[in-house]
């Protein structure tokens, strides 16, 4: 379900007063999760900014704060935490923010989520990594989580479209 940001401020305010009584790695995905989809709503620079920070804060915390946190729920937050991030660079166009997604998710890479190798392909292309980029695409590519219009449809890979190790690459994967 879809909400509108009015849906989505009240919810941060309930999640907030949960914070306050009950914190828990669950509950700071989900506000992290609230204030990124705040930023994607906004058109203001500034909002997503603020919101961006809050959506960082939340979710670093919530990689560490805790002694013992279930790897699938350490995995989506490192996730989150990798898309803030990348959101960040979205807005500045500057590669550090892809130097700290690489920094998250490649300790994480031998667990073979594809979604990690999407971001560390993202995060690679951004810093001109062509190696690196393949490398990861590959990954990608033949992990169960492999989504052929996410890949086409990304700006930032679609300078990719027209090499032959690419075409070849989505085109066996078809088969």
């Amino acid at each position: 379900m879809l909400m509108n940001s009015q849906q989505i401020i009240a919810r941060i305010g309930e999640t907030d007063q949960l914070y306050l009584s009950a914190n828990s790695p669950e509950l700071a995905l989900e506000r992290g999760d609230l204030r990124l989809q705040l930023v994607t709503l906004s058109h203001n620079r500034q909002e997503q900014l603020y919101f961006l920070h809050e959506a960082l804060a939340i979710l670093e915390q919530g990689r560490v704060e805790f002694e013992e946190i279930p790897m699938q729920l350490y995995i989506n937050l490192s996730l989150q935490l990798a898309k803030a991030y990348m959101i960040y660079f979205e807005l500045n166009q500057d590669s550090k923010f892809a130097l700290i997604t690489q920094q998250i998710l490649k300790p994480l890479a031998h667990l073979a989520y594809g979604d990690i190798y999407f971001f560390l392909a993202y995060a690679a292309i951004v810093k001109k990594e062509h190696a690196m980029t393949k490398h990861w695409l590959r990954k990608y590519v033949n992990s169960s989580e492999y989504d052929h219009e996410l890949l086409h449809a990304h700006p930032q890979f679609k300078p990719l479209h027209q090499e032959v190790w690419f075409i070849e690459l989505v085109k066996k994967q078809l088969h």
